[in-house]
């Protein structure tokens, strides 16, 4: 069932099932942000993010036959998975017991879930994990949120806030590159969505007849191309670039001294697009790829 977003973001005593190879016995806490193409996972051990991962989405017709006990069992042990897949350095110590071994016996103590998500398919997924809180954007403190604001959005521009000072503008190249802006006090000045580069290159590769379905190229490519490909990298790239830059340069004109943050999983592409087309706007920008669990931290006073 749906639970409110725990007050603390903290675990029930775990100590017993669970502990912390890097910090001796710890609280453990999962977030997860799904997004619009990945689940995108953050390890909270105490007060300290560890590690972040990303996998993909769950499968809606692995569980659509199954009772809300077997989605309960299918779901935390997704979870549990997860975690070891992704803690090859010794960062949990995971005991060995029918709990998290058997694929019929729930974990006494399910690790506590906060959700983000974006996609309400996948979201009424994880409903049905025995421990979530689902975040809402009435709990953000931030001013003048709009009901369909996206969450995501959302919480990375509070998390880079809080990280880096306000005001602060969070530029998202996800599967949708966004603008979100916020001011000194905290308010949403307000922001922009267009397609990101990955998704205007698959739209172009599976939306017209003739041309190719390419990926990003890694360095800025020619302008002037000579044969489609070329053609299709040079007009997304550099049109998206000029774009981001012209956003940048007028939330500059309006908050001289803001921090700008970069997220997203295009982050590292676009800041090198824009660093060889534009050095000077891409000066001082920030790579924040964990914004968006800074502002689900920001969200409990435990962690």
């Amino acid at each position: 069932m749906e639970n409110s977003l725990p007050d603390n973001f903290s675990s029930p005593a775990t100590t017993d099932n669970i502990t912390s190879g890097s910090t001796g016995k710890a609280q453990i806490k999962i977030a997860l942000a799904i997004g619009n193409s990945r689940l995108h996972w953050g390890l909270f051990v105490g007060k300290t993010l560890e590690k972040t991962w990303d996998t993909e989405h769950l499968n809606a017709d692995a569980v659509s036959w199954s009772s809300e006990k077997q989605k309960a069992e299918y779901l935390v042990q997704t979870v549990m998975r997860s975690i070891e897949e992704i803690s090859a350095q010794n960062l949990l110590c995971l005991p060995a017991t029918p709990a998290f071994s058997s694929p019929h016996t729930l974990s006494l103590v399910p690790l506590p879930l906060v959700l983000a998500s974006v996609v309400p398919q996948q979201t009424a997924i994880w409903q049905s994990y025995p421990d979530v809180g689902i975040i809402t954007l009435d709990q953000l403190p931030i001013g003048g949120l709009y009901p369909t604001l996206g969450i995501d959005r959302a919480l990375a521009v509070l998390g880079a806030g809080n990280q880096f000072g306000w005001p602060v503008l969070l530029i998202d190249a996800g599967t949708a590159l966004t603008f979100t802006g916020a001011d000194v006090n905290r308010y949403l000045v307000g922001g922009a969505i267009l397609p990101g580069l990955g998704l205007q290159l698959s739209s172009l590769g599976k939306k017209t007849a003739a041309l190719p379905l390419i990926s990003l190229p890694q360095n800025l490519p020619h302008r002037w191309a000579k044969d489609t490909a070329g053609a299709i990298k040079s007009g997304v790239v550099y049109a998206t670039v000029a774009g981001v830059r012209d956003f940048i340069e007028d939330w500059r004109c309006l908050f001289p001294d803001s921090k700008i943050a970069v997220t997203g999983g295009d982050r590292t592409m676009l800041l090198k697009y824009l660093t060889a087309a534009f050095p000077d706007t891409a000066a001082g920008l920030i790579d924040a790829p964990e914004a968006i669990f800074w502002g689900i931290s920001l969200l409990t006073v435990d962690c």
